[in-house]
């Protein structure tokens, strides 16, 4: 049986961005190649959910290098995407003040490989958050495929 989404996305319209890169840089503190959140183009606060959207692009730092000739995205800077949106969404939407880092990963699944160019959109949701510190259950979407799905783990310093 194929994985399924987080949440139900075929009534968003995924091309309509609500945060652009200047609004993610005033909630997250990455800047230049590390800045792996490009624009979050969905908010559902009831339900606690996020979409946003990493493009990937032949002009990263890590295409040369990272399989040359081949070049794929690496899972480590999926993760970090998923962990951007994660914090934005906890900054932004439920208030949370100060730097917001990422704690730690649980059930992290790559399922295919994701190459430039390409836009990997990063649907999150909130599983908990308690005593400074959150969950949210995240997958990347490329062209309507699951390439990875994981759990990030956050705190409020």
């Amino acid at each position: 049986m194929p994985p399924k989404y987080l949440f139900d996305i075929s009534g968003i319209d995924l091309d309509r961005i609500l945060h652009d890169q200047g609004a993610i840089r005033q909630c997250n503190p990455q800047r230049g190649d590390m800045e792996h959140l490009n624009a979050v183009v969905y908010v559902d606060p009831s339900h606690d959910r996020l979409i946003g959207f990493k493009d990937v692009t032949s002009e990263e730092f890590w295409v040369h290098s990272h399989v040359p000739g081949r070049p794929l995205l690496p899972g480590v800077l999926m993760i970090e995407a998923a962990a951007q949106a994660a914090s934005f969404y906890m900054r932004k939407y439920l208030g949370w003040n100060g730097f917001v880092g990422f704690n730690g990963v649980e059930s992290c699944k790559f399922r295919q490989q994701v190459v430039p160019p390409c836009r990997m959109y990063l649907l999150a949701q909130k599983a908990w958050d308690r005593h400074r510190r959150f969950c949210c259950d995240v997958q990347g979407i490329v062209a309507g495929n699951l390439v990875f799905e994981t759990q990030i783990i956050g705190s409020q310093f």
